[in-house]
Formats: structure tokens, C-alpha cells, sequence
């Protein structure tokens, strides 16, 4: 009866480090999610900024230095710095449109 209850409680305490475990990936997968399209969003944002002829501007150059270096960040799942490459880079945008 106590092997019983040793088994139990090493299945249960394993059980419940899978879960543990498991907890967190939702939210990766939002981090994930967030920095794809942000990146995706500053760019189309940059391509605006281009076309209306900002892209020789200091701020736009900053703006597609951190872009660039947010993709590197993507490819190698450090997503909360890749969210705030973007947001530096969004703000750099505006700036290079005078906004």
C-alpha cells in the first residue's frame, strides 16, 4: 500500500511539472505573434515613409537599422527585445515624417 501511494505521488508531482511547463507557451506565442506583426506593420510603415521621400532622413536610417535587427531578434526567439526594437523603430518612423 505505501509503494502505492510513492507511485501516486511521483506520477502526480510529474503531472504536474508538464503543466507547469505548458503554462507558459501561450504566452510566447503571443510574443511570437506581436513581433512578427509589428514587424510587418513597421515596415509597411517605412515603405509609406519612403515613397513620400523620408528615406534619406537620420531618423528613417535608425528606423530600418532596428527593423533589421528586430528580424535577427525574431529568427532567434528573443521576442521581447524584437518588441522593442519595433516600437523604437515606429517612433523613428513618425519622426522621419515630421509627426
Amino acid at each position: 500500500m505505501k509503494l502505492s501511494v510513492k507511485v501516486l505521488g511521483a506520477a502526480g508531482l510529474a503531472a504536474s511539472l508538464i503543466l507547469v511547463g505548458c503554462a507558459g507557451q501561450p504566452q510566447q506565442g503571443r510574443a511570437d505573434l506581436a513581433c512578427k506583426n509589428g514587424i510587418a506593420t513597421a515596415y509597411d510603415e517605412l515603405s509609406f515613409a519612403r515613397s513620400q521621400g523620408f528615406s534619406g532622413s537620420v531618423a528613417w536610417s535608425k528606423a530600418a537599422s532596428l527593423l533589421g535587427s528586430a528580424k535577427v531578434l525574431e529568427q532567434v526567439e528573443n521576442y521581447s527585445q524584437c518588441i522593442d526594437n519595433v516600437e523604437k523603430a515606429r517612433f523613428y518612423i513618425r519622426q522621419s515624417q515630421g509627426s
